[in-house]
């Protein structure tokens, strides 16, 4: 890992971090308790950002896979699993915090309405993602069939961000995205926004991180294929 992409990573992962602490300083004693649903409404905080982000994260694995296939550069490949890890972590966020929101507001900690549904099978399809990297003993076929996944499971977010007006939802409707604009109160869309900025840089740490292994992962691999003496590929030099 080259150590510009490591101090990259630490100076974000330690900005990150700090966010994180404020964001849930203003969830516990800043932000008002929202009227209708109470206390449990806090959990919004955490749980809005991290969907967010998680479509940013999933957005940035099809833009990569997509180019992946057209220049067959690694690198895009490199970054496309490293956002894709970071997608699914932010993804279980969402769906571990989104049961314990509804056991409260709904009165149940599933139901099969089409968020939920649409979020859930968000998660496994890039859980296929990495399972189809791995499914054929040619390298460069799994990842290439990974791009074709990656670009398709993207599909799926528009589906979920839309799927409270086509369906019905036990989903309340956007407050944040929506025509009219934001109904929040100021209070309130401050917190969501510091959750949102602290999850986002806390992405993008994990994200050099990752993307730093998965280049040092490959550059080995390549140096025991090919001998210790063989210069790396384009993009793999540290």
């Amino acid at each position: 890992m080259s150590s510009k992409i490591r101090w990259s990573g630490a100076v974000l992962g330690v900005l990150g971090l700090a966010l994180v602490m404020v964001v849930h300083w203003q969830v516990f004693f800043w932000v008002s308790t929202e009227r209708t649903m109470g206390v449990v409404q806090r959990i919004f905080y955490i749980h809005v950002p991290a969907a967010w982000v998680a479509f940013m994260a999933f957005g940035i694995v099809a833009i990569c896979s997509a180019v992946y296939l057209w220049l067959k550069d690694e690198r895009l490949d490199m970054a496309a699993v490293a956002a894709a890890e970071g997608g699914m972590l932010f993804t279980t966020i969402v769906l571990l915090t989104g049961p314990l929101w509804g056991r409260v507001a709904w009165g149940t900690w599933w139901t099969w309405e089409p968020r939920l549904t649409f979020t859930l099978l968000l998660w496994f399809i890039y859980l296929g993602y990495f399972l189809v990297r791995s499914s054929t003993e040619n390298p460069q076929r799994g990842k290439r069939f990974a791009a074709v996944v990656g670009i398709v499971g993207a599909l799926d977010i528009p589906l979920i961000h839309v799927s409270v007006q086509f369906f019905r939802s036990q989903h309340p409707k956007a407050v944040v995205i929506n025509p009219e604009g934001p109904s929040l109160q100021g209070e309130m869309l401050t917190t969501l926004f510091t959750g949102l900025l602290a999850f986002t840089v806390l992405f993008f740490a994990l994200f050099l991180f990752r993307y730093g292994l998965e280049r040092m992962k490959r550059a080995l691999t390549h140096r025991q294929l090919a001998g210790d003496g063989a210069p790396l590929p384009e993009g793999f030099a540290s």
